[in-house]
């Protein structure tokens, strides 16, 4: 049996957490793992985020909390949760569930037949899977940032920004050991470090549904565009391939 540690970043998200911690320890419940936890990474939310999950971690064994130093972003938080988590595999997911948890199978299943370290949901291989889709604008928003991201990286990937993503244990180590972003590109770096470091990463197709209340704004998705440059020089320049010093567990 594996082990796994789902890490869900957190910003202001005490109204949906309860529901989705719900859905994922029902799905854990489940399952025959050898060892599971929740390790929820608040990212200086303004709410009682912080609050509501160590209330669960009182009822729950398996659901932990971490604390950024303030609000880092996103790619901070997934990068910190991944870095501290227990299992033999790691699941990032978004705290809105967009992604059912049950799509984990289908993560499993892919690594399991092609022998990945990573996979990557993915709402563009198939996209009779998106039952609610997001606004036209939006999605058009993504396709264009797909184009120009594989024009200037390389990568195949049709979703790159998909918020379910899973990494074996010591891959994960190795690609957030290495990103230096903290915002929404995050994504395309750490995928850009696995192509780097000789990591299989295959993309999944998955049920998603858009969730309204996204944290993305306008500004953040122009720098996402930005960034792609800055991704695209490190990697020729082979900082991504350096070794890097073992990080402390926490």
């Amino acid at each position: 049996m594996r082990s796994v540690s789902i890490v869900v970043p957190a910003l202001n998200e005490e109204a949906r957490l309860p529901a989705t911690l719900e859905k994922i320890l029902a799905y854990l419940g489940e399952k025959e793992f050898s060892f599971a936890e929740i390790v929820v990474v608040d990212d200086g939310s303004r709410d009682g985020t912080a609050a509501l999950v160590e209330r669960q971690q009182r009822e729950h064994k398996s659901i932990r909390l971490i604390r950024n130093p303030g609000n880092r972003g996103k790619g901070y938080s997934v990068r910190s949760g991944a870095l501290a988590a227990k299992g033999e595999w790691i699941l990032s997911t978004d705290a809105d569930l967009s992604a059912p948890i049950e799509e984990l199978d289908k993560l499993f299943d892919a690594v399991d037949h092609a022998g990945a370290q990573v996979a990557i949901g993915s709402r563009a291989l198939d996209r009779s899977l998106v039952g609610v889709h997001q606004s036209a604008l939006r999605e058009m928003s993504g396709r264009v940032f797909n184009v120009v991201m594989r024009g200037i990286t390389g990568l195949a990937f049709r979703d790159t920004q998909c918020g379910f993503k899973l990494f074996r244990a010591d891959a994960a180590r190795a690609i957030f050991s290495r990103q230096r972003m903290d915002g929404f590109s995050f994504d395309v770096e750490d995928l850009v470090i696995a192509k780097a470091l000789g990591l299989d990463a295959i993309e999944v197709a998955i049920v998603w549904n858009n969730v309204e209340g996204t944290k993305v704004s306008t500004l953040a998705g122009v720098a996402s565009f930005a960034a792609l440059i800055r991704i695209r020089w490190r990697a020729l320049t082979g900082q991504y391939s350096k070794p890097q010093a073992k990080p402390a567990r926490r």
